[in-house]
């Protein structure tokens, strides 16, 4: 699909933008329409309505209601890019659940390992975040990753060999401390730790994850987690 111009409006960076294209029942693909020339707005509160929205196959007309899109821009803002509303007519379709996501390709740097396509976890649920996070780490190369069914008190959410990972699915930007603890718990146990964030990072939560060396990603709600930093470039490049 072609690309859409979309400037962060905190940094003013420039990015070509491509829609997710995600697959209808009926096997034709559809993708969110997007707004060009509307001004994408930073994410500073998540709510699961706005989270969402209603895109109609041009095949069979059915409705269904998929992620709204975002970008993860590299100064650490997540942007809500505009979609146009679909307009509502006869017969229209909502289905009681939402279906699972087509395969986003996540293509690695130029030095990276070959690995197939990514495929991504519909993210609904916290629990679903975490799920998706684990799925991403066993794709960068991570084995026997595993999600406790209870959060423990030390807030790690997930582990595997030599790594421990924290995903907050809060509405609210990851904050400086998170970051810190997360290193802390790493550092005491002699592993590496990396953090998912669905809305984000506080700027000083940021700055702390490049000095620490903590790759922080973001992930929106196709699942898919996207690097912010330069250690999670580098994780994504070379694996574990």
């Amino acid at each position: 699909m072609d690309s859409v111009p979309v400037r962060c409006p905190v940094c003013r960076r420039d990015h070509a933008y491509i829609t997710p294209v995600y697959p209808c029942p009926c096997g034709s693909p559809v993708a969110p329409p997007l707004m060009r020339g509307a001004p994408a707005e930073p994410i500073t509160h998540r709510t699961w309505n706005d989270d969402w929205v209603s895109v109609r196959c041009h095949s069979c007309g059915r409705r269904d209601q998929w992620p709204h899109p975002e970008l993860c821009c590299p100064c650490g803002a997540v942007l809500r890019v505009p979609v146009r509303p679909v307009a509502t007519r006869g017969g229209a379709h909502r289905p009681a659940a939402r279906p699972a996501a087509a395969p986003v390709p996540v293509p690695p740097p130029p030095a990276a390992r070959a690995r197939p396509p990514f495929r991504p976890l519909v993210i609904r649920t916290a629990r679903d975040a975490a799920g998706a996070a684990a799925l991403y780490l066993t794709w960068l190369g991570y084995r026997d990753v595993v999600q406790p069914e209870v959060r423990p008190q030390s807030r790690i959410d997930l582990r595997a060999a030599g790594l421990i990972a924290q995903v907050d699915p809060t509405t609210r930007p990851t904050p400086l401390r998170d970051v810190e603890c997360l290193w802390l718990n790493a550092l005491n146990s002699s592993v590496a730790g990396v953090f998912f964030s669905l809305a984000g990072y506080a700027a000083d939560a940021r700055a702390r994850g490049d000095q620490l060396a903590v790759p922080l990603f973001v992930m929106d709600l196709t699942g898919t987690p996207q690097p912010v930093n330069d250690p999670a470039e580098e994780l994504v490049s070379t694996g574990p």
